[in-house]
């Protein structure tokens, strides 16, 4: 029997509406700070509404550091334009880490031990484009993106539903300290993560998460200082069972829970993964959970480490991240759904807007056998079904379980988020619909702006 669920009356309010533009960008993650930069650098009036005080999501605020596996083995690049843009103005400050085009796609013994460990740099014995970042340049390089290419931009703003006329959505609804407000606009894009804004509009999502896949897990990342990575490395290396022995020791007094000390973008700092099993990104109890019990395990960990573990004698804790590690949560079913047959296969779709390497193996590396080392996401990924008005691009793109576990990285939404930009201002530009916008048009422009689609063939025809 279902239980009554008590409720109150809210009473019936009219609502500012508080700006008004071509493109209305909820989020200002990977996805949505590419989105807005792309659709204002291609002449859309745009805004971009994020909820922390902050741009960047988990790049940023999750110091999840890595944009990794942008290759695949190869010395060519799968995914560039925007990505490659934070890259090259990060390099400029000294604020990433990453191979030279030279060694990519090298199995050099020499080369391979220079980068063996940073983590997923070698993978399948082979270099691969991989960058770890300074998340605070990173910060400050995109605020500089969003007021060079003239965005309107909210900070400490919660998207929280899309406002639905006819079957169109017309604007979004935030709440912020300046009280509750409406945004206008000929194009939404939702890059909340979770869909927030696509479920409100009544567009199907499914959120079922396969307990084997990594994005069935959540983290709370955190990073320690005064650290020496490379004397780590050398102790983990030539003592392994005695590393061993330590880690299994550890995961008893964490009850469990496993942690990573993973490489930073410089020597005396590094910064830990973790996963935390049965957690889901939509539930305010769980994510209560997970901030609670990751900052508990980071106490023990850096206690342990400072202990027993060599290169960390005198470490502390850096900082904690600001924004829960939430791997999987809706992913919307749009026009088209893109599955792991297409993924194995390597179907390259007619309307592929990014071309991502196939990375499934735990931790992440090369695909199982019988695998297309390339998958092609078709812009229908992006579209809803029905809705109009609106785009997805963010880790709620349209793909069944195993695709999107795949395909939801960072380096991933930024492609989506540069291709939904790119397609909102197509769309106002021509007056038509996001579903309506000719998807030749929008490969070559994406081509133009220095995103790669390799195997594509459209990309000689710029």
């Amino acid at each position: 029997m279902t239980k009554a669920v008590k409720t109150v009356r809210e009473a019936a309010r009219e609502t500012e509406v508080f700006y008004e533009a071509d493109v209305v960008v909820v989020g200002g993650g990977p996805g949505g700070h590419s989105a807005a930069v792309a659709a204002a650098r291609n002449g859309a009036k745009t805004v971009l509404v994020e909820r922390y005080g902050h741009l960047g999501g988990l790049a940023t605020g999750g110091l999840v550091i890595q944009l990794l596996l942008l290759s695949d083995g190869t010395n060519e690049l799968q995914i560039a334009g925007l990505c490659q843009e934070w890259i090259d103005r990060l390099d400029a400050v000294g604020g990433v880490l990453y191979p030279s085009k030279e060694e990519l796609g090298s199995s050099d013994p020499e080369v391979l031990d220079r980068w063996r460990n940073v983590l997923f740099v070698v993978v399948g014995g082979k270099v691969r484009m991989t960058a770890t970042v300074d998340p605070e340049w990173l910060k400050g390089v995109l605020d500089d993106m969003i007021v060079e290419a003239g965005v309107e931009l909210f900070l400490h703003s919660w998207g929280t539903e899309a406002i639905v006329e006819d079957g169109k959505v017309k604007g979004i609804i935030f709440e912020s300290k300046s009280g509750r407000k409406a945004i206008l606009g000929k194009v939404v894009i939702d890059s909340t993560g979770d869909g927030d804004i696509m479920a409100s509009a009544g567009v199907p999502f499914e959120d079922k998460l396969d307990p084997n896949l990594r994005f069935a897990n959540q983290s709370l990342v955190w990073r320690f200082g005064n650290i020496d990575f490379a004397k780590y490395c050398y102790f983990r290396d030539a003592y392994p069972e005695k590393h061993r022995a330590l880690m299994a020791k550890l995961l008893k007094e964490t009850g469990g829970i496993r942690t990573l000390p993973i490489a930073g973008h410089r020597n005396d700092v590094c910064w830990f993964n973790n996963w935390l099993p049965g957690q889901s990104a939509t539930d305010i109890r769980d994510l209560t959970r997970l901030e609670v019990t990751m900052r508990r395990v980071m106490r023990i960990v850096q206690r342990f480490y400072q202990k027993h573990i060599p290169g960390f004698e005198n470490c502390y804790i850096l900082d904690s991240a600001s924004q829960a590690g939430t791997r999987g949560g809706r992913r919307m079913v749009g026009e088209y759904v893109y599955t792991r047959e297409d993924m194995k296969n390597g179907v390259i779709h007619p309307d592929t807007i990014a071309v991502c390497p196939v990375t499934m193996n735990a931790p992440m590396g090369d695909p199982p056998e019988g695998y297309a080392t390339r998958g092609y996401i078709p812009y229908r990924s992006l579209l809803p079904k029905e809705v109009d008005g609106l785009l997805v691009a963010c880790r709620a793109f349209s793909a069944d379980m195993v695709a999107n576990d795949a395909f939801n990285w960072i380096p991933h939404c930024i492609a989506f988020g540069e291709a939904a930009g790119t397609a909102a201002a197509i769309a106002v530009k021509s007056g038509v619909e996001p579903r309506e916008v000719d998807y030749t048009e929008l490969q070559k422009q994406l081509l133009r702006q220095g995103a790669v689609l390799p195997d594509v063939p459209i990309r000689n025809e710029v």
